[in-house]
């Protein structure tokens, strides 16, 4: 982990023990959501941890104090499918952020990203974006979804996923070294197929019940 020094692994306890549910193969559906949705939120409460604030006054029922208020504008980009699955939880942190959506898919034969999906204004409305996909796996598709951002207009932008694969967090960091990426676990490698290992199998199908791990 070292050689990414962009790269955040969580070591809170709550993040160990959930991401073990998470992993086991006997989750249903329903409570995979669930986990997802509380994994989320310990991860974007880390990630988030850095957003800028400015001073304001605040009335209390003895005198006024300075406080603060949210200063950046933040926008939360899921990748679809699975992305969306992370989007309820970070809402509940930052419930004034914008929400755009990004479609984009592996093609099983190359292992690359085609999009299919843009929801993006024509230029960028946030001061920070954050990429939610629950699996960097190769790369490819946060490597993409970056390279949309940074099209867009936008400068500070976090990757945040469930569990990274060091070929993946290798990608990103060559490609976009000033990107920081934030993440559950950091697995041992991907099998021939493109899966993480150990991982949790298929994030989109854990969570929608429309198949397994292949």
């Amino acid at each position: 982990m070292t050689d990414w020094p962009n790269l955040h692994v969580s070591q809170h306890p709550a993040v160990r023990h959930k991401l073990g549910i998470l992993r086991d193969a006997n989750t249903e559906p329903k409570k995979f959501r669930e986990v997802v949705r509380e994994l989320s939120w310990l991860l974007g409460y880390e990630a988030l941890a850095d957003a800028h604030t400015r001073p304001i006054d605040v009335p209390t029922p003895l005198e006024v104090m300075q406080g603060e208020e949210l200063a950046d504008r933040i926008g939360f980009v899921p990748i679809l499918r699975a992305g969306l699955g992370m989007v309820d939880a970070f809402l509940e942190l930052m419930p004034t952020a914008q929400v755009w959506h990004l479609g984009l898919f592996r093609d099983e034969r190359t292992l690359r990203p085609v999009e299919y999906y843009n929801k993006l204004p024509n230029s960028a409305t946030v001061d920070l974006s954050l990429i939610l996909d629950p699996m960097l796996a190769t790369g490819g598709s946060a490597t993409a979804a970056i390279e949309v951002l940074k099209r867009w207009g936008a400068v500070r932008i976090k990757l945040v996923n469930l569990i990274a694969a060091p070929e993946g967090v290798a990608a990103v960091s060559k490609a976009h070294p000033d990107v920081e990426i934030y993440c559950a676990a950091l697995d041992r490698q991907l099998n021939e197929k493109g899966y993480i290992m150990p991982g949790l199998g298929d994030a989109g199908d854990r969570q929608f019940g429309t198949g397994g791990a292949s």
